[in-house]
């Protein structure tokens, strides 16, 4: 059993993913090559969004999204204490102030109810990350920066294939970002990501800042990254998507399985009337996390922890979360626990794993 099984996919696969990249290695166009232009235009069709702009990982898509709007030294960026830690990193890199608002309980995602209490005259955008696949509640958080004047950047890259309210992830604020990571939902085999607006004008400056800030070739007419995803990494990400559709029901469906096993016996991360999740993870939340993990892990069973120490609490954080008050993120952090999460796992796998978990937790099982 695998935490995510990379494997089973590349088999059912290979012959898609191996032309697509033999492909790639008869025209020999590793950098900028067609599959670029093809991919971004896949993943607008998917999102719904006017434009894409494919980048090196996800966290150099949110690093180029905040160099678009003009991020700058002082300036302040509400997000969430509770994801990776490469939420934060981008703000800091650009001088900026990462200002962290407390989550929800039920979903881990950042309290929309919070965030306008955290708006002070510095504050430039927010930054919500959809966790574990599903959107965070992106009505209220696109009406507090509505008022405010504030962009909104959603960090999706758990999330591509979700939705809120029949809208897609990535396409539900100003600028939505993804991570095509090996283990996300749609992933490559090394690194990349992408970018989504409908704003041209942005469209156009993050696409310059993608490649130096190069407006044509040897014209740097703004300060740039070197930020492109190569053509190998997206013709894998093009093998990918034929499947995709069906690989996210599969995940909502080991998902379902998943909380019929468990039921109220276990505490699980909720999805929200109105919003699907792609089901990046399965995240369940425990006392005694320590001994549970043992307890799954000598059967066999793989697990892990996202996250197990919140942004502020991280030791390269402290200097900037000073005033930071997240005693639910802190809480999370103690309590979560990922289980196994495949569109290749079987149903006997979650039956396994789940009445383990009962068994684990003091509960007896099905």
């Amino acid at each position: 059993m695998e935490f995510t099984d990379l494997r089973t996919q590349y088999l059912q696969l290979k012959d898609e993913i191996n032309e697509r990249i033999q492909r790639v290695l008869d025209h020999g166009q590793y950098i900028m090559g067609p599959e670029v232009e093809e991919l971004e235009s896949r993943l607008c069709a998917l999102t719904g969004a006017a434009h894409c702009i494919t980048v090196a990982s996800g966290t150099e898509a949110l690093l180029i999204a905040l160099m678009a709007i003009g991020i700058r030294p002082g300036d302040e960026v509400i997000t969430t204490p509770f994801s990776f830690v490469a939420t934060a990193e981008v703000i800091v890199l650009l001088g900026a102030k990462p200002v962290f608002v407390d989550i929800e309980p039920d979903t881990c995602n950042i309290s929309a109810a919070g965030i306008a209490k955290a708006v002070t005259s510095r504050t430039r955008a927010i930054i919500p990350v959809s966790l574990y696949g599903q959107p965070a509640d992106m009505d209220q958080i696109n009406a507090v920066a509505a008022e405010y004047g504030l962009v909104v950047i959603e960090d999706g890259a758990q999330s591509m294939g979700a939705s809120y309210k029949g809208r897609s992830s990535c396409n539900l604020s100003t600028i939505g970002c993804t991570s095509f990571f090996p283990s996300k939902p749609l992933g490559c085999y090394g690194d990349g990501g992408a970018i989504f607006t409908s704003d041209p004008r942005l469209a156009a400056a993050m696409r310059e800042i993608r490649v130096h800030g190069q407006s044509r070739r040897y014209v740097h007419t703004r300060v740039g990254v070197g930020g492109r995803m190569d053509t190998l990494q997206c013709a894998v990400v093009l093998a990918k998507l034929p499947r995709f559709e069906w690989e996210l029901e599969q995940r909502r469906r080991l998902a379902e399985r998943y909380a019929v096993i468990l039921g109220d016996r276990v505490e699980t991360v909720r999805v929200r009337p109105g919003r699907s999740s792609a089901f990046a993870q399965y995240t369940v939340m425990v006392d005694d996390r320590d001994r549970v993990r043992k307890y799954l892990t000598d059967l066999g069973i793989p697990v892990a922890v996202h996250y197990p120490v919140p942004i502020p609490q991280q030791p390269a954080y402290a200097a900037v979360s000073l005033d930071a008050h997240c005693p639910v993120a802190s809480r999370a952090a103690e309590r979560v626990l990922s289980l196994p999460m495949s569109p290749y796992l079987e149903e006997s796998s979650v039956a396994f794993i789940g009445d383990s978990l009962l068994a684990a937790t003091g509960g007896p099982p099905i």
